[in-house]
């Protein structure tokens, strides 16, 4: 079952006693989701990307050979239901993350058929087609959990809380961490320093050591 973890601190990602699941569990709300939506549970463990980040990606922020997603824009709500994209609150929230090496067959997979067309399609869309929307997903969020047999008290983006931990676990270090998150913070300028591609590899790399021990990497 997932622990709890506490998360203090004044950033707005922070959130107290939030459950960590384990990469099995991570697998098992993927494998118990919509297909379509799969990947979009990967990724939010595995990235640490936010769903507003995950909803604007677009096929050309996918790079296979690279093994890496792009954030250069996040999807917002107007308070009358109008959906748009934005650009990072901050220069730290534009970054690529690398994403592990066993997730690449899946990735090419949701391309290929679950995926808008062109380069500037969007990589997660609904069934017909059209942008994801929070207050509709949620619904497949639940079953998906329910069916997996995780607890009530878990959020879509707790996901992205235990993909940090799964990272911390990996050896990512405190300024590395905050890279792949896209935090910034102005006690911390060190923060914006970016990190190497070697470096970010490893870390992927050490997850998907964890995905070959725990998940089921290559399923679909």
């Amino acid at each position: 079952m997932p622990v709890c973890l506490h998360r203090g601190g004044a950033d707005s990602d922070d959130v107290p006693e939030r459950p960590v699941l384990t990469v099995a569990e991570v697998f098992a709300v993927a494998d118990s989701i919509a297909p379509r939506y799969r990947l979009l549970v990967l990724l939010a463990d595995f990235t640490t990307l936010r769903f507003g980040e995950l909803a604007a990606l677009r096929r050309r922020d996918i790079d296979l050979e690279g093994l890496t997603v792009t954030v250069r824009r996040a999807q917002a709500e107007l308070q009358d239901g109008r959906l748009f994209d934005r650009a990072p609150k901050s220069a730290a929230g534009v970054r690529s993350v690398s994403f592990p090496a066993e997730l690449l067959d899946t990735v090419t997979h949701h391309l290929e058929n679950f995926a808008a067309p062109g380069r500037e399609g969007r990589v997660f869309v609904g069934p017909q087609g059209g942008q994801l929307r929070r207050s509709n997903f949620r619904d497949d969020w639940v079953k998906a959990r329910k069916a997996a047999g995780i607890t009530a008290g878990l959020h879509f983006h707790d996901l992205r809380h235990t993909g940090n931990t799964l990272a911390s676990i990996a050896g990512a270090s405190t300024r590395e961490l905050m890279t792949r998150m896209g935090h910034s913070s102005s006690r911390a300028a060190l923060i914006y320093q970016h990190m190497t591609s070697d470096r970010d590899r490893a870390i992927a790399d050490r997850l998907g050591a964890m995905i070959r021990r725990d998940g089921r990497p290559g399923g679909r």
